[in-house]
Protein backbone atom coordinates (compact mmCIF):
# COMPACT_ATOMS: atom_id res chain seq x y z
CA UNK A 1 0.00 0.00 0.00
CA UNK A 2 2.82 2.43 0.98
CA UNK A 3 4.84 1.63 -2.23
CA UNK A 4 1.58 1.97 -4.38
CA UNK A 5 0.95 4.88 -2.41
CA UNK A 6 3.85 6.63 -3.13
CA UNK A 7 3.74 6.39 -6.74
CA UNK A 8 0.29 8.39 -7.06
CA UNK A 9 0.19 12.51 -7.03
CA UNK A 10 -3.33 12.89 -8.36
CA UNK A 11 -6.04 14.02 -5.66
CA UNK A 12 -8.53 11.98 -7.32
CA UNK A 13 -6.98 8.44 -8.26
CA UNK A 14 -8.30 6.40 -5.92
CA UNK A 15 -6.11 3.69 -3.56
CA UNK A 16 -7.12 0.39 -2.72
CA UNK A 17 -4.89 -1.64 -0.92
CA UNK A 18 -5.84 -5.40 -0.49
CA UNK A 19 -3.42 -6.86 2.88
CA UNK A 20 -1.96 -9.93 0.73
CA UNK A 21 -0.01 -11.25 4.16
CA UNK A 22 -2.56 -10.61 7.20
CA UNK A 23 -0.73 -13.04 9.01
CA UNK A 24 2.47 -11.41 9.63
CA UNK A 25 0.97 -7.66 8.61
CA UNK A 26 -1.45 -5.82 10.26
CA UNK A 27 -2.81 -3.99 6.97
CA UNK A 28 -4.21 -0.59 8.77
CA UNK A 29 -4.00 0.75 5.35
CA UNK A 30 -5.57 -1.82 3.04
CA UNK A 31 -9.23 -3.01 3.03
CA UNK A 32 -10.47 -5.48 6.27
CA UNK A 33 -8.84 -8.84 6.70
CA UNK A 34 -11.57 -10.70 5.29
CA UNK A 35 -11.23 -9.27 2.31
CA UNK A 36 -7.55 -10.94 1.27
CA UNK A 37 -9.96 -13.94 1.49
CA UNK A 38 -13.38 -12.70 -0.41
CA UNK A 39 -11.94 -10.22 -3.20
CA UNK A 40 -14.59 -10.86 -4.98
CA UNK A 41 -17.49 -9.37 -2.76
CA UNK A 42 -15.53 -6.63 -2.49
CA UNK A 43 -15.18 -5.54 -5.62
CA UNK A 44 -18.70 -6.14 -6.03
CA UNK A 45 -19.53 -3.48 -3.33
CA UNK A 46 -17.03 -1.26 -5.22
CA UNK A 47 -19.18 -1.72 -8.44
CA UNK A 48 -22.60 -1.25 -6.78
CA UNK A 49 -21.17 2.16 -4.91
CA UNK A 50 -21.49 0.67 -0.90
CA UNK A 51 -18.59 2.72 0.35
CA UNK A 52 -17.59 5.84 0.95
CA UNK A 53 -14.66 8.29 0.15
CA UNK A 54 -11.73 8.65 2.42
CA UNK A 55 -8.86 11.48 2.36
CA UNK A 56 -6.10 10.13 4.27
CA UNK A 57 -3.74 13.15 4.71
CA UNK A 58 -0.05 12.79 3.58
CA UNK A 59 2.63 14.36 4.34
CA UNK A 60 4.97 16.77 2.33
CA UNK A 61 8.37 17.90 3.02
CA UNK A 62 10.95 20.79 1.74
CA UNK A 63 14.73 20.12 1.89
CA UNK A 64 16.75 23.73 2.04
CA UNK A 65 20.03 24.67 3.68
CA UNK A 66 23.75 24.14 2.50
CA UNK A 67 25.19 21.09 0.93
CA UNK A 68 21.67 19.37 0.89
CA UNK A 69 21.03 17.00 -2.16
CA UNK A 70 17.46 16.29 -3.05
CA UNK A 71 18.40 12.94 -4.86
CA UNK A 72 16.70 9.91 -3.16
CA UNK A 73 17.75 6.62 -2.51
CA UNK A 74 15.12 4.26 -3.21
CA UNK A 75 15.26 1.59 0.27
CA UNK A 76 11.97 -0.48 -1.67
CA UNK A 77 14.19 -2.88 -4.16
CA UNK A 78 17.56 -3.24 -1.95
CA UNK A 79 18.27 -4.35 1.21
CA UNK A 80 20.89 -2.25 2.58
CA UNK A 81 23.47 -2.25 5.47
CA UNK A 82 23.79 1.15 7.61
CA UNK A 83 27.54 1.46 5.63
CA UNK A 84 25.74 0.55 2.40
CA UNK A 85 23.24 3.16 2.66
CA UNK A 86 25.43 5.99 3.46
CA UNK A 87 27.63 4.83 0.55
CA UNK A 88 24.13 5.41 -1.60
CA UNK A 89 24.06 8.95 -0.27
CA UNK A 90 27.37 9.56 -0.92
CA UNK A 91 27.23 8.20 -4.17
CA UNK A 92 24.42 10.00 -5.24
CA UNK A 93 25.43 13.32 -3.83
CA UNK A 94 28.37 12.96 -6.68
CA UNK A 95 26.33 11.76 -9.36
CA UNK A 96 23.55 14.95 -8.98
CA UNK A 97 24.39 18.53 -10.21
CA UNK A 98 22.14 20.18 -7.50
CA UNK A 99 23.77 18.61 -4.42
CA UNK A 100 24.50 22.78 -3.90
CA UNK A 101 21.01 23.95 -4.05
CA UNK A 102 20.06 25.71 -0.98
CA UNK A 103 16.51 25.13 -1.00
CA UNK A 104 14.02 25.09 -0.47
CA UNK A 105 13.26 21.88 -3.02
CA UNK A 106 10.09 20.43 -2.99
CA UNK A 107 10.62 16.63 -2.24
CA UNK A 108 9.15 13.80 -5.07
CA UNK A 109 7.48 12.35 -2.26
CA UNK A 110 4.45 12.23 0.29
CA UNK A 111 4.79 10.69 3.03
CA UNK A 112 1.60 8.73 4.06
CA UNK A 113 2.56 6.80 6.97
CA UNK A 114 6.20 8.22 8.64
CA UNK A 115 8.92 10.29 8.05
CA UNK A 116 12.01 9.15 10.40
CA UNK A 117 15.22 11.36 10.66
CA UNK A 118 18.02 10.42 12.85
CA UNK A 119 21.60 8.81 12.50
CA UNK A 120 22.20 5.88 10.15
CA UNK A 121 24.09 4.78 13.06
CA UNK A 122 23.23 5.66 16.40
CA UNK A 123 24.56 4.96 19.87
CA UNK A 124 21.90 4.48 22.39
CA UNK A 125 21.74 5.10 26.13
CA UNK A 126 18.07 3.69 27.62
CA UNK A 127 17.77 5.34 30.68
CA UNK A 128 15.02 3.59 31.15
CA UNK A 129 16.86 0.67 32.60
CA UNK A 130 17.72 2.80 35.38
CA UNK A 131 14.04 1.16 36.88
CA UNK A 132 13.67 -2.05 38.07
CA UNK A 133 12.10 -4.59 35.29
CA UNK A 134 9.00 -5.70 37.58
CA UNK A 135 8.34 -1.40 38.21
CA UNK A 136 8.66 -0.89 34.24
CA UNK A 137 6.05 -3.45 33.62
CA UNK A 138 3.64 -2.15 36.44
CA UNK A 139 3.90 1.08 35.14
CA UNK A 140 3.16 0.10 31.38
CA UNK A 141 -0.08 -1.72 32.40
CA UNK A 142 -1.56 1.43 34.08
CA UNK A 143 -0.83 3.49 31.55
CA UNK A 144 -0.28 1.81 27.92
CA UNK A 145 -3.53 1.53 26.91
CA UNK A 146 -4.57 5.15 28.05
CA UNK A 147 -1.41 6.46 25.88
CA UNK A 148 -2.40 4.83 23.45
CA UNK A 149 -5.62 5.71 22.86
CA UNK A 150 -4.23 9.45 22.92
CA UNK A 151 -2.65 9.31 19.90
CA UNK A 152 -5.54 7.96 17.85
CA UNK A 153 -7.21 10.12 15.22
CA UNK A 154 -9.00 10.42 12.27
CA UNK A 155 -6.83 9.43 8.84
CA UNK A 156 -8.61 12.92 7.43
CA UNK A 157 -7.87 15.21 10.39
CA UNK A 158 -5.13 17.97 8.58
CA UNK A 159 -2.61 17.29 11.33
CA UNK A 160 0.38 14.57 12.22
CA UNK A 161 1.66 13.57 15.44
CA UNK A 162 5.55 14.05 15.95
CA UNK A 163 7.53 12.28 18.82
CA UNK A 164 11.36 12.85 19.20
CA UNK A 165 12.56 8.94 20.02
CA UNK A 166 15.29 8.85 23.17
CA UNK A 167 16.17 12.68 23.25
CA UNK A 168 19.66 13.78 24.14
CA UNK A 169 19.68 15.77 27.59
CA UNK A 170 22.54 17.18 28.85
CA UNK A 171 24.04 20.58 30.23
CA UNK A 172 24.60 21.63 26.57
CA UNK A 173 20.41 20.31 25.23
CA UNK A 174 17.57 19.70 26.93
CA UNK A 175 13.94 18.67 25.90
CA UNK A 176 10.83 20.63 27.23
CA UNK A 177 8.25 18.57 24.55
CA UNK A 178 8.84 15.04 22.75
CA UNK A 179 5.85 15.00 21.18
CA UNK A 180 2.42 16.61 19.62
CA UNK A 181 0.50 17.35 17.64
CA UNK A 182 0.53 19.57 14.61
CA UNK A 183 0.48 20.86 11.02
CA UNK A 184 4.06 22.07 10.36
CA UNK A 185 6.96 20.83 11.76
CA UNK A 186 11.18 22.00 11.05
CA UNK A 187 14.09 19.92 11.82
CA UNK A 188 17.35 21.85 11.65
CA UNK A 189 19.95 19.08 11.37
CA UNK A 190 23.12 18.53 13.70
CA UNK A 191 23.59 15.33 12.22
CA UNK A 192 27.18 13.93 10.70
CA UNK A 193 25.40 10.88 9.01
CA UNK A 194 21.75 11.34 9.08
CA UNK A 195 19.00 10.55 6.51
CA UNK A 196 15.25 11.35 6.36
CA UNK A 197 13.51 8.19 5.33
CA UNK A 198 10.14 8.15 3.94
CA UNK A 199 7.11 5.48 5.04
CA UNK A 200 10.45 3.33 4.88
CA UNK A 201 11.05 3.25 1.15
CA UNK A 202 12.74 6.50 0.07
CA UNK A 203 15.58 8.08 1.70
CA UNK A 204 17.30 11.78 1.69
CA UNK A 205 20.79 12.58 2.84
CA UNK A 206 19.95 14.73 6.10
CA UNK A 207 23.15 16.13 7.46
CA UNK A 208 24.50 19.06 9.52
CA UNK A 209 23.52 22.02 7.72
CA UNK A 210 20.51 20.91 5.82
CA UNK A 211 16.73 22.25 7.74
CA UNK A 212 13.52 20.19 6.83
CA UNK A 213 10.02 21.80 6.60
CA UNK A 214 7.44 18.76 7.30
CA UNK A 215 3.66 19.71 6.54
CA UNK A 216 0.40 18.54 5.58
CA UNK A 217 -1.31 19.93 2.87
CA UNK A 218 -4.86 19.12 1.90
CA UNK A 219 -4.08 18.68 -2.06
CA UNK A 220 -1.48 16.00 -1.07
CA UNK A 221 -4.64 13.61 0.61
CA UNK A 222 -5.00 10.24 -0.74
CA UNK A 223 -8.29 9.01 -2.33
CA UNK A 224 -8.64 5.55 -0.64
CA UNK A 225 -12.19 4.30 0.31
CA UNK A 226 -13.85 2.66 2.76
CA UNK A 227 -16.24 -0.58 2.26
CA UNK A 228 -19.81 -0.49 4.33
CA UNK A 229 -20.43 -3.87 6.36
Amino acid sequence: MLLAASKVFDKFKPVIGVNTDPERSEGHLCLPVRYTHSFPEALQKLYRGEFRWQWRQRIRLYLEGTGINPVPVDLHEQQLSQEQHSRAHINERFQDQRSDVSGPHLLPVRALNEVFIGESLSSRSYNINKVANQAVEEILNIVTNDYNESLLYSPEEPKMFFSIREPIVNRVFSSSRQRGFSSKVCVRSRCWDACMVIDGGTSFEFNDGAIASILIDTEDALCTVLLEE
